[in-house]
């Protein structure tokens, strides 16, 4: 059974917690486009949703749907891409690891530049590693990462959706995951990267469970979104107790010239 809200988030999240940042046109919802490229629509639209799009997001513009809109595509625009992915929840996720609820009750709630504790030692590299909480300071760093790993889209204040939380090597990031979509009751992992020099450290599954300690520390269960024909994270994600919830497609559309 799939996990209401989890069947339409992005309206979820735009309808509930995020409505302070939601731009609306008629039947559609949106992000701005600084902060993320969704945009939403209710599950059962009718035909002059396209419109409502077209008039939100502008001639010859890229919008991308969760799920995409089951209804025909009018004249004059263009599917651009369609990318299948796996939806899957954390609600049967063990309890944290001690040393990483440690950790994070250390980090504390507050996103201040420069909170930072050092990881647990069981490695000489992790004596050179630290967690860190980031910030709009640190975005410059956070899109560089980004652009080398490709773990979706990160822009430049998509910062502001949640927590975020990186892993500093010697004074450089090399890792982060964070939030983003907010639907009533649960809270997305999103951005999961490590520089691909630091891969084979285990540090996207410390993160991951760093962040479902902030998440659950506020009485929201987990989830998130990979694409399907990325195994090896969705592997690691159930190796960390994820399960899946149901398949969904990310669809991109282009709005007419005129």
């Amino acid at each position: 059974m799939i996990r209401w809200p989890l069947g339409n988030p992005a309206w979820a999240a735009l309808d509930g917690p995020h409505a302070p940042l939601a731009e609306r046109k008629g039947q559609v919802l949106r992000y701005p486009t600084d902060v993320s490229p969704f945009l939403a629509v209710p599950d059962h639209p009718d035909a002059g949703v396209w419109q409502d799009i077209a008039d939100l997001a502008g001639p010859a513009s890229t919008v991308a749907v969760v799920g995409g809109v089951d209804l025909p595509l009018p004249e004059g625009w263009a599917q651009v891409a369609e990318t299948p992915a796996v939806q899957m929840e954390g609600t049967a996720l063990p309890s944290e690891d001690p040393a990483v609820v440690g950790v994070t009750d250390q980090l504390g709630d507050t996103a201040l530049a420069g909170d930072r504790v050092a990881l647990p030692a069981t490695s000489r590299f992790d004596a050179l590693s630290e967690l860190v909480r980031l910030t709009d300071a640190d975005v410059p760093e956070m899109l560089d990462l980004v652009a080398r790993t490709r773990p979706g889209p990160f822009l430049a204040r998509t910062v502001m959706l949640g927590n975020y939380l990186g892993i500093r090597h010697d004074g450089a990031l090399v890792a982060m995951a964070g939030e983003r979509l907010r639907p009533p009751g649960w809270t997305e992992i999103s951005a999961v990267c490590t520089d691909p020099a630091f891969r084979g450290h285990g540090l996207a599954g410390r993160l991951v469970q760093a962040v479902v300690a902030g998440i659950r520390s506020r009485g929201d269960e987990p989830f998130l979104h990979a694409a399907a024909v990325n195994t090896g994270a969705i592997r690691l994600y159930e190796q960390l107790g994820f399960r899946l919830n149901r398949t969904v497609r990310f669809t991109t559309y282009r709005t007419p010239d005129r």
